[in-house]
């Protein structure tokens, strides 16, 4: 009974508190202060520890578990790449680490207006090459991410299998924003926390002189072949459920071990509720599984 009126509550919070500060009237500055501290609803749990670190000259938070971490996750937050930080995401990346008994690092990659297109995929490359620079084989590193984030994951995997660089073990996607054209957006008949206008605004802000058509910007116009297993979960209840669907169709098409999972009744990114709201909690393991499964050894 308890589950139930604990879901309700989160989205009625999410309704009224966090969607009226994702708006183009509030300047970005306020914005991103009000987000950090709607994130402090968001609590890791205790038993994971947070230092604070420098990875390719890119700031990024370390979330360790209890026990000896199995593997590395490269966490990419997100925020329409205009707000968030690894602050914010705390709460998601200490569960993750938990349930996944891997280690995550989550950069603080340079946001837009500041640093538009290719500042954030030019970070978290810097990130993952560190990683492979310190030893770490690209077999046990997994990436992630939320929101943007998730289009960013994906990003990077495009451009390290460019490059001919080793690919992660696996990437795993939560309500991935993958159209930043927005050609096909879904219309939930509930959407508690993203404004249309706010994510058409953000992509303007983050592409610049780039058309948002590109891939390395919406990689679901471009070729995914090739990339790792990649797990892609949404709520049926965000403006960018098509965006998770028209990715698995995508990763499919190009022969990509792909997996997605809709949750009825559930909002954008509401993972980020885990150790609270039991579906998230049970969302999240379901990750921790994929990337546990797909780590070598």
């Amino acid at each position: 009974m308890f589950q139930p009126l604990l879901e309700a509550g989160l989205r009625q919070t999410m309704h009224r508190l966090v969607r009226p500060m994702l708006s183009n009237a509030v300047p970005l500055s306020l914005q991103r202060r009000l987000v950090r501290q709607a994130y402090r609803s968001s609590v890791p749990p205790r038993d994971v520890r947070f230092r604070k670190d420098d990875l390719g000259n890119v700031p990024v938070l370390r979330a360790t578990p209890a026990q000896l971490a199995i593997g590395t996750i490269l966490y990419l937050h997100g925020g329409g790449y205009i707000i968030g930080s690894a602050a914010t995401h705390k709460g998601i990346a200490g569960h993750l680490a938990k349930l996944s008994g891997c280690e995550v690092i989550v950069p603080d990659y340079r946001l837009a207006p500041e640093h538009p297109y290719p500042a954030a995929p030019d970070d978290a490359e810097s990130v993952y090459r560190a990683l492979l620079s310190q030893g770490i084989p690209a077999s046990s590193v997994a990436l992630a991410g939320d929101s943007a984030g998730g289009g960013l994951s994906l990003v990077l995997a495009m451009r390290l299998r460019d490059q001919n660089k080793p690919l992660p073990s696996s990437i795993t996607c939560f309500s991935p924003w993958t159209d930043l054209t927005q050609q096909q957006l879904y219309q939930p008949e509930c959407e508690p926390v993203l404004h249309a206008s706010w994510t058409k605004n953000a992509a303007r802000l983050y592409g610049g002189q780039t058309p948002l058509t590109n891939p390395m910007i919406s990689p679901v116009f471009g070729d995914l072949s090739g990339l790792s297993p990649l797990l892609i979960q949404a709520g049926s209840q965000e403006i960018l459920l098509n965006d998770a669907t028209r990715l698995a169709a995508v990763a499919k098409r190009d022969g990509v071990d792909t997996t997605l999972e809709i949750y009825n009744s559930l909002w954008h990114v509401f993972q980020v509720h885990s150790g609270q709201l039991n579906r998230a909690t049970e969302a999240v393991a379901v990750a921790a599984d994929h990337i546990r499964r797909h780590l070598a050894g």
